[in-house]
């Protein structure tokens, strides 16, 4: 008996079956060994619509989902994996593994998803009236998600430096970013218009530290910290 739109009644059950060989395993016979299979599944449901069948059954099974953005790709940003879609119910799992690298990483993750959440929230506003007719605050938050979108969710797979990170990396430079948003509200807070400090030096050096060779990293964002303790702001080309 066909199901919805044509699929069979048991594609659910197929699908689960097929995922559920993933998992950790003693293996029979001898020598003692333990193997583990990971499942990594690709689905491309027809003008992208998730509400077909196949995708809508396998939603229901997985538990980390890398959702692709056609739009993302138009905008040439790569990797083109919607932040706001994509998921993943592992996360207080592997948070144990990440604050070996870093104690704060739980809470670094946290800021920057909910600072692109915010974001989200705020587009319908900025089509409506333009981003100058928003408070300075909410303009603070449009630069800073755009500095996590694009100096550190973007990657050149090209770049001999860009096309990989090292989780210690990986979580310096959000953490660099974040930190700056707490350091640029103080600046905003003092009378300081965000276009200066979309311009501020530190600024342009953050949005360079991809490109910085992986054994100097910690040294370069180690003197943007120390910028940023100084308190000290230099415009492009100014004071």
């Amino acid at each position: 008996t066909p199901g919805e739109e044509g699929f069979p009644t048991y594609l659910g059950s197929r699908l689960s079956a097929f995922y559920e060989r993933s998992g950790k395993v003693s293996c029979l016979g001898s020598p003692e060994r333990v193997g583990s299979a990971t499942v990594i599944g690709a689905v491309s449901p027809p003008g992208a619509d998730f509400s077909e069948p196949v995708t809508q059954n396998t939603l229901r099974i997985i538990d980390a989902l890398y959702s692709l953005d056609v739009a993302l790709a138009n905008r040439r940003h790569f990797p083109t994996i919607n932040w706001l879609q994509s998921y993943s119910q592992y996360a207080d799992s592997v948070d144990k593994w990440w604050n070996k690298i870093s104690p704060d990483y739980t809470d670094v993750r946290n800021k920057a998803l909910i600072t692109l959440q915010k974001e989200a929230e705020l587009e319908e506003i900025v089509r409506l009236v333009g981003p100058e007719a928003l408070p300075e605050d909410d303009k603070l938050l449009l630069l800073i998600a755009r500095m996590i979108r694009e100096d550190f969710l973007m990657q050149s797979a090209y770049h001999p430096v860009d096309t990989y990170s090292e989780p210690k990396r990986t979580h310096l430079m959000l953490s660099t970013i974040m930190r700056f948003y707490d350091f640029a509200k103080g600046l905003s807070g003092s009378g300081m218009m965000v276009s200066e400090i979309a311009s501020s030096r530190i600024k342009q050096r953050i949005s360079r530290m991809k490109d910085v060779p992986h054994d100097e990293i910690e040294q370069y964002i180690d003197s943007i910290g120390k910028d940023m303790a100084g308190g000290a702001v230099s415009l492009e080309g100014g004071i």
